[in-house]
């Protein structure tokens, strides 16, 4: 049987960070009338209904911006004109203009809305409606962290790691990111995993690390799977499940992760965790290796392999890496 060595990963960085998603622009519409100047903030008494939000939503973008404009005027509403931003920012309903995106959110932002104040930090991150600034840019992302906001915390998280706009900090990444991780940001929860699993910022604990793993790996982040799978097969920081690391391993590395796909190919080889399979091994170690992956053991099985079975799992792998070669559709 061929032993499988302790299984380790070294850690991916951090995706860059993230800006607001881009919505799908609507069929031609006529430009809206530019809406009146807005008055003077107005406290509201109790939540109003946003039926603007709603018509958004609905893609009804030239209502969302009427029923916006009235929210306005009639009381100053921070989220109305957040809206506006959005609409002016994506070009929905009326012709995309970032100056004008960058005053609405500018007004929202003063009046406490958090989505604003993101969305600033974004602008100013990229130079939209004006030069880049990182510096304003962490002014804003601060901003909305502090007032819950997953997307800027984890996005201002990312800069203390970076250590370019002010000195590297990785407790207070740890404490960005946890606000992030607790609102359900996947991305968020595997930094943070990786955190305590290093003892950066944080004290080193693998238990918690691996919950961290696992709870982004329910959300389907590839990383975060074969972190977790790393964890059960070796039963490092939870209970050994090699079968369910298994599962997690082939979830992986059918999304190209070549981490998995070698982990995979040891399986298979082995027996441990799944019936043993060479044919498949040989595939997926001619995977992993296409995409870097060196394994002078999973050389050695292949290489003892009898010549059909050998040629059957090249095949299965150009099958493979010969669709991946192919252009996809826009």
């Amino acid at each position: 049987m061929l032993p499988v060595p302790a299984m380790a990963q070294n850690s991916p960085a951090p995706a860059a960070p993230k800006s607001t998603p881009a919505k799908p622009k609507p069929p031609a519409a006529k430009p809206a009338p530019a809406p009146p100047s807005p008055v003077p903030f107005v406290a509201t008494t109790g939540p109003q209904p946003d039926y603007a939000f709603a018509e958004f939503q609905r893609g009804h973008y030239l209502t969302a911006f009427g029923l916006a404009t009235k929210r306005i005027n009639e009381a100053s509403d921070p989220k109305s004109m957040t809206l506006l931003g959005e609409l002016y920012a994506n070009g929905l309903g009326v012709p995309q203009d970032d100056k004008k995106a960058a005053e609405w959110y500018k007004l929202a932002a003063d009046r406490g809305d958090r989505e604003a104040m993101f969305a600033l930090g974004m602008f100013s991150l990229s130079g939209r409606a004006g030069p880049r600034d990182r510096e304003a840019s962490a002014k804003w992302l601060a901003a909305a962290a502090k007032l819950g906001h997953p997307l800027a915390a984890y996005d201002l998280a990312l800069l203390y790691m970076e250590g370019q706009l002010f000195p590297q900090d990785f407790g207070r990444a740890a404490e960005l990111l946890r606000i992030a991780a607790q609102a359900g940001n996947v991305e968020a929860q595997y930094a943070l995993g990786t955190l305590y699993k290093t003892g950066r910022g944080v004290p080193q604990d693998n238990r918690e690390a691996v919950r961290l793993f696992g709870l982004a790996s329910l959300g389907d982040d590839t990383d975060a799977k074969v972190e977790y799978a790393i964890a059960l097969y070796n039963g490092d920081g939870i209970a050994k499940n090699q079968q369910v690391a298994y599962t997690l391993f082939h979830q992986a590395a059918l999304k190209n992760n070549p981490i998995a796909q070698n982990r995979l190919a040891h399986i298979l080889a082995s027996g441990i965790g799944a019936p043993a399979d060479p044919v498949a091994a040989t595939k997926w170690w001619l995977i992993s290796k296409a995409h870097g992956e060196t394994d002078l053991v999973l050389d050695d099985f292949v290489s003892k392999l009898d010549a059909d079975k050998r040629a059957e799992g090249e095949k299965q792998a150009n099958k493979w890496l010969d669709a991946l070669k192919k252009p996809t559709l826009p």
